[in-house]
């Protein structure tokens, strides 16, 4: 670490410890060639990857427009708000542990698709609906009897 006054590159850690939110570390340094001293602060980066559009532009991913998509495929259907917000921190954090840069739109929407599966099979139909761009009648039967498969047994 350069020291902030002579610009020396050989600095001593006097202190370490880590912030009261356990999200950063402060360290105590001492520059070894002008004995000043000074204070680093040690942080996580995180950044959302660039999402990559089917045109091939590229916008920043936005919180807003996941959420918008999945309130308006669940719009009028029995999902608490906690579940949606579960399902929103979800994909995110899909997105940021994938360690990618760049992420194409197809790889939000499916990964969109996975969670209103679980969330809400109505839903997942409007959205895939729209997402998969269907066709004719048969597109649409062929995702009704996905879901319908993994329906679980009334007791």
């Amino acid at each position: 670490m350069k020291c902030p006054f002579c610009q020396h590159e050989d600095t001593q850690v006097l202190d370490t410890r880590v912030s009261e939110e356990g999200d950063s570390i402060r360290r105590r340094r001492r520059c070894v060639k002008c004995d000043k001293r000074f204070t680093t602060y040690e942080r996580i980066e995180l950044s959302m990857p660039i999402i990559v559009k089917k045109n091939g532009s590229r916008t920043e991913f936005a919180l807003v427009k996941l959420r918008g998509s999945l309130m308006l495929a669940l719009r009028k259907r029995p999902v608490s708000a906690e579940a949606i917000d579960s399902a929103v921190a979800s994909i995110e954090e899909k997105l940021l542990t994938s360690g990618q840069r760049e992420v194409d739109t197809g790889h939000v929407g499916e990964l969109v698709m996975q969670e209103l599966k679980r969330l809400d099979k109505i839903a997942y139909i409007r959205f895939a609906s729209v997402y998969k761009n269907f066709e004719d009648l048969a597109e649409f039967q062929e995702a009704i009897a996905e879901v319908g498969h993994e329906r679980k047994p009334r007791k």
